[in-house]
């Protein structure tokens, strides 16, 4: 059985019970732990309910009296649990009614969608959201197995520009049309994004619970020079002193190829949107200059000449 329904059948069977259960009983009544040795019942139960207060879910262990000798025993109180009636007006479920019809996550129904809104209030004139969505997320292959990663703490390898990478994963987003990974990548020590679609084959997984997850989790932030598909081609940039630590602040993760004794630096970005480039390089005014490819290099050099003739002529 997979964690995902081992998880939400544990907290069905907290919720529905009136007096706490002991983790014996539990094992019992819960598919996934019955045909689980002791031990690695034990060890399982014990992740299980780690990573259901880790996603915010409120486990409760109380003593149970009326046991000899008296046990733990595990509840989750819905006054704690279930979300508070928001007082939602018609139209504003109507509104959250249209959101969900217009945009879907490509693969998955609508079930999701009608319960989530039914919690909220209900659905408007008792509709289903159903229906022909106007537009939907796309969910790449990855999605699920990096969601899954993500959640149980598990390392991921997986091949990408050609390169093997191990990323510890802290966060999944959607932005500007495509899924993007952020989190810590191991063999680089530093904070990368990877674009979900730009994967090479499937990510392979190791061991929950491999990492401890920062608590400052920062979002995915696309440069410029990053715009665009393609194969990404390596530029370098020179950084003198007075502004490498400004450029570095402003855009955390920068790869660093080179130190100089002045306290100049040369940052290595990986190029998708030439524009995007010439606008980071010219923004730079004297203190950057694009060293190398030569071919980037000729491009802003000819750009620059051909501004120079229009305002001249």
């Amino acid at each position: 059985m997979a964690k995902l329904d081992r998880l939400l059948n544990l907290t069905a069977a907290l919720l529905e019970t009136h007096v706490p259960l002991t983790a014996e009983q539990l094992r019992e009544r819960v598919p996934g732990y019955n045909d689980v040795s002791g031990a690695a019942f034990r060890r399982t139960f014990e992740r299980d309910k780690d990573d259901l207060r880790e996603l915010g879910v409120p486990v409760e262990t109380v003593t149970v009296d009326h046991v000899d000798p008296p046990r733990s025993g595990y509840t989750i109180r819905r006054s704690d649990y279930e979300l508070e009636d928001p007082g939602l007006e018609a139209d504003e479920l109507a509104a959250l009614h249209l959101a969900a019809t217009t945009v879907q996550l490509e693969g998955l129904g609508t079930v999701g969608a009608d319960e989530a809104l039914r919690k909220l209030g209900g659905l408007p004139e008792r509709q289903s959201v159903g229906g022909d969505a106007l537009g939907a997320v796309p969910a790449p292959a990855p999605l699920a197995e990096l969601f899954r990663a993500a959640l149980e703490r598990r390392v991921v390898t997986f091949d990408y520009g050609g390169t093997s990478r191990t990323v510890q994963p802290h966060r999944l987003q959607f932005e500007r049309g495509h899924w993007y990974l952020n989190g810590h990548d191991v063999d680089r020590e530093a904070v990368r994004s990877f674009r979900l679609d730009r994967f090479d084959g499937a990510p392979i997984s190791g061991e929950p619970g491999s990492f401890e997850r920062p608590t400052d989790v920062t979002s995915v932030r696309l440069r410029p020079w990053e715009y665009g598909d393609g194969d990404p081609v390596d530029a370098d940039v020179l950084l003198d002193a007075e502004i490498a630590g400004v450029v570095r602040n402003e855009h955390p993760g920068l790869e660093v190829v080179e130190e100089r004794s002045d306290g100049a630096v040369v940052v290595r970005l990986q190029v998708r949107s030439v524009p995007g480039l010439r606008n980071f390089v010219l923004g730079l005014l004297d203190r950057g200059e694009l060293l190398a490819p030569a071919t980037l290099r000729d491009d802003l050099i000819h750009w620059l000449d051909a501004l120079a003739a229009r305002r001249s002529a």
